[in-house]
């Protein structure tokens, strides 16, 4: 039996690689890592602790030690998370137990756990956004000369390719990739900052040396893999950070519900379709629906995190000088929350296009009932070089053009405009001449040169950078 509430990105969507990264195991003896770094940089700059006591707390950092139910038990007298985990530690670290936190303000764990944590689910980010621009290229080269419908105010338009489009939801992906990169790359630890961001506490233990202060804090930063922390605090980082980093997410996951809204559309036209398993069921009343059920759940996921960036935007408008507690519990949920989202997002975009089906014959159909009207200047072209009269030869096709809609729209026959201008002896064209202007490939101007050169400038360097990335494994969805 079930029957407590369990995350549906949990159960569902995410995967185990970033539930694991916000996983209790994982914060908590990131917490343990934390205080061996703050201990041992203590040791190393003269403070009264032992190589015995680094090397206690160094053995037990690991998350098969930490004892949940001795942590919870203390939670519950203390009514606080840090010092029951510091007891708990210290009941397995006696020798280290006077030792543990020695200077650091609660935030010294917990916020600079959190930058590590966004870290490395940002690092993965990274990678699964990788994996998707490879799908997506792989899939712009092999269709950067199959003409197609464009649409504008989704009407029919010029024609483009089926490669050239992927290029569109390539380069946003490619935005969001420089982004990513960026993020990484600019976070900083929060570092041993103190209880209002003074270093008071440091100060005092380091005797009023201010370079030990600073050394501490650099020593630490080293240990936990970051070059530098933050120049300024108050007792915890700037929750602009938050912001940032959720705003990335948002980005990625509106450029995925772009791509997934142009499918569901495709998918309607039936010109290209996401995978469809063999048993998989479209409808429990519709048997024959293929229903895009998997581009719809990127639109829902996108959706969720779309609206979570209010979170962290209005907890950093409304925090009260150098620290206040109404940003815990909303950040337990929205900044985690956010990434597994767009974990999931991703996986999902990675499974769609590593098998995306492109139905050609309709494609070429539904092409073949406008291109009539788009060849319509060209044919005007042909007939003045002909001799005819631009500005008549005009007015007549614009005749032609609302005597054929009215065959498509009203009548529901096919386009006749070919012949009608065939019959037309101001044009003195024969419908052999006038069908040569039917050809689609004389319609897509630029765009097979376009995903060629796009791949190779802006993609393939990208490719190149996270080869390691590209492991050649398949996304397995859960549902």
């Amino acid at each position: 039996m079930k029957n407590n509430y369990e995350s549906p990105l949990s159960s569902r969507y995410a995967s185990k690689e970033m539930q694991y990264i916000f996983s209790p195991d994982k914060k908590f003896s990131t917490w343990r890592r934390l205080w061996v770094a703050l201990a041992r940089a203590e040791m190393k700059l003269g403070l009264p602790v032992t190589q015995e006591q680094v090397d206690e707390l160094e053995a037990h950092a690991a998350p098969e030690f930490i004892d949940y139910e001795l942590a919870a038990n203390y939670e519950k007298q203390l009514r606080h998370d840090v010092m029951a985990h510091i007891h708990a530690y210290g009941d397995q670290c006696p020798k280290a137990m006077p030792i543990i936190h020695l200077g650091a303000t609660s935030c010294y764990v917990g916020d600079n756990t959190d930058v590590i944590l966004m870290k490395e689910a940002l690092i993965l980010i990274r990678t699964e956004l990788v994996r998707v621009i490879h799908n997506l290229a792989k899939f712009a080269e092999e269709y950067k000369a199959l003409p197609t419908l464009g649409f504008t105010h989704y009407q029919a338009a010029q024609l483009t390719t089926v490669g050239k489009r992927a290029t569109l939801w390539l380069n946003e992906l490619l935005m969001d990739l420089h982004e990513v990169e960026y993020r990484i790359a600019d976070l900083k630890l929060l570092g041993s900052k103190g209880t209002t961001g003074t270093q008071a506490s440091f100060l005092e233990l380091f005797e009023g040396d201010h370079e030990k202060v600073k050394q501490a804090e650099a020593m630490i930063a080293e240990e936990m893999g970051f070059d530098a922390c933050v120049p300024v605090s108050g007792q915890t980082y700037s929750r602009k950070v938050d912001t940032f980093v959720v705003n990335t997410l948002a980005g990625i996951a509106a450029s995925a519900s772009k791509f997934a809204t142009d499918l569901r559309l495709l998918a309607h036209m039936k010109e290209i379709e996401e995978p469809f398993a063999k048993k998989q069921i479209g409808s429990s009343a519709m048997p024959y629906k293929r229903n895009p059920m998997r581009s719809e759940r990127i639109c829902a996921l996108g959706r969720y995190i779309l609206s979570d960036v209010m979170n962290p935007a209005i907890t950093s408008a409304t925090q009260w000088f150098e620290r206040t507690l109404d940003d815990s519990a909303n950040k337990r949920l929205s900044v985690p929350e956010a990434f597994l989202a767009c974990d999931a997002i991703l996986r999902i975009y990675q499974n769609i296009t590593d098998g995306l089906v492109v139905h050609e014959k309709v494609i070429e159909k539904h092409i073949l009932e406008e291109l009539p009207f788009m060849a319509s200047e060209n044919i005007m072209m042909d007939a003045v070089k002909r001799g005819g009269n631009r500005q008549e030869l005009h007015e007549q096709i614009r005749l032609h053009s609302l005597e054929a809609g009215r065959n498509v729209k009203d009548l529901g026959l096919s386009n006749n405009l070919i012949d009608l201008i065939a019959e037309d002896p101001m044009f003195g064209m024969t419908r052999e001449e006038l069908t040569a202007h039917l050809e689609p490939s004389r319609y897509i101007g630029r765009c097979p040169e376009q995903v060629t050169e796009f791949l190779a400038s802006e993609v393939r360097p990208v490719l190149e950078r996270y080869a390691d990335a590209l492991d050649g494994s398949t996304v397995e969805l859960n549902v």
